[in-house]
């Protein structure tokens, strides 16, 4: 009997002994290419002996001291390299455990921010549907997964939700990509004037959606209207790279594909790569400013911030990453796999859609690949299809409720930046030996 509670109760989990590389293994001694990442987390694979030295090299010096009384030297060389990766205007992080601390983080210095400057009547945030940003209550409030939502609505604050960008859903069959992308741009504008612009504290958005709606990006000068919008009607610019920053989309923010710059944008996931729980949420000068030049202290913090051994394990990510040059990487190896996938899928009356960016991709399941309609919700498809990939030694990501919650299915694949053509070629065989098992014939 196991008194561990786990994330399902009735589920038996295999127990994880070993992994090297893109591999992890059982103590079964059972193989599992990691597609996934977990959850986009291990960037570098598995036992990458740079970030174990550090960790250890940190452990011999000072595993951990309270940020109350000290600062540490892999804490502020992290902020250091981050304020080097960030655009000019972005130069403080505040380093955190993980991606939903990242963005109550977010959440608690935006409203601070406003209340720094005079306007506390600000107390609203205005979200897309199909996104997710993390578990804890403000941050799964600003959320559109209503899956997650749903049992713990009356807890959660009151927050106004316009479309995602969903062009293979959504987009009219007289409009271009670009014509598209500004109209539902343009529906945070719509919000604002609804809501009155006074009233609102920010925006946030993935620039790639991740788990809720799988890998989807957005058409071109849709995010540079969305800032235009918040500029003209003053209101915060809040992106949530959980899981889609760090180097995963090909380039280290992904922000950086859409040419702007945000006032706030929440990382963690591949940040350490896994090797230890980590988090930031970095600020630009204006909304810092507001602070250190006002009361000087953001009412907020967590025992285990700027932790030095996760700062460690985090900084040499990154020293890792920029070495072996693995943002790149990502961008070419994920060309690499998208291309396997459509030669995989292509042709499947099931796989109605390959989206994403860089090694961040996914794949929309249909009923009928003419009419997109989707499966019937009351299938339990992603969790066969977890167990069965699985079963063939394989790990991916699949999710339900993809168009609205309740409807839809998709499958994304977030690997380390680290694979080869053989892994992909593996990947797009199991992947493709999986739903033949799964779906209908």
């Amino acid at each position: 009997m196991s008194h561990v509670f786990h994330r399902h109760c009735h589920q038996a989990l295999p127990t994880i002994a070993s992994g090297q590389g893109v591999y992890l293994t059982d103590t079964q001694g059972k193989r599992y290419l990691d597609a996934c990442g977990g959850a986009a987390v291990s960037c570098l694979g598995h036992n990458h002996p740079a970030v174990l030295e550090a960790i250890h090299r940190q452990l011999d010096s000072i595993p951990y001291a309270h940020t109350g009384f000290f600062t540490s030297e892999s804490s502020e060389a992290l902020a250091n390299i981050l304020a080097d990766l960030a655009p000019p205007l972005i130069n403080r992080a505040y380093l955190v455990s993980g991606g939903s601390e990242a963005m109550e983080t977010a959440l608690k210095l935006a409203r601070q921010y406003w209340v720094e400057v005079g306007q506390p009547q600000r107390q609203h945030f205005i979200a897309r549907r199909q996104s997710y940003h993390g578990n804890t209550l403000g941050a799964l409030s600003v959320g559109g997964n209503a899956w997650r939502r749903a049992p713990f609505a009356p807890l959660l604050m009151d927050t106004s939700l316009i479309a995602p960008c969903y062009a293979y859903r959504d987009q009219g069959p007289d409009e271009s990509a670009y014509q598209y992308g500004q109209r539902v741009a343009n529906e945070l504008e719509t919000m604002l004037l609804e809501k009155g612009p006074e009233t609102v504290i920010g925006f946030i958005a993935e620039p790639v959606v991740g788990a809720t709606a799988g890998a989807l990006t957005a058409e071109t000068g849709y995010f540079t209207r969305i800032r235009e919008i918040c500029d003209q009607y003053n209101i915060l610019l809040i992106l949530d790279e959980v899981m889609c920053g760090t180097g995963r989309t090909g380039r280290f923010f992904a922000f950086e594909h859409e040419h702007i710059v945000p006032d706030i944008v929440a990382i963690a996931k591949g940040l350490a790569a896994g090797y230890q729980p980590i988090g930031a949420t970095l600020v630009a000068d204006p909304v810092y400013n507001a602070i250190a030049h006002g009361s000087g202290f953001f009412q907020h913090g967590h025992t285990f911030m700027a932790h030095p051994t996760t700062c460690a394990a985090a900084l040499a990510t990154l020293t890792t990453l920029e070495q072996e040059g693995l943002v790149d990487a990502a961008e070419k190896q994920g060309k690499a796999l998208k291309t396997a996938l459509h030669h995989q899928f292509d042709s499947s009356p099931f796989v109605g859609d390959i989206r994403g960016r860089g090694l961040f991709l996914a794949l929309e399941l249909v009923a009928d690949k003419e009419t997109k309609q989707p499966f019937s919700s009351t299938l339990p498809l992603a969790k066969q299809i977890k167990q069965t990939a699985l079963e063939n030694g394989l790990m991916c990501y699949p999710m339900g409720g993809t168009i609205d919650g309740k409807q839809g299915h998709h499958i994304l694949l977030a690997p380390p930046y680290i694979i080869k053509a053989p892994h992909i070629d593996e990947i797009a065989d199991k992947l493709r030996i999986t739903l033949d098992t799964c779906l209908p014939h």
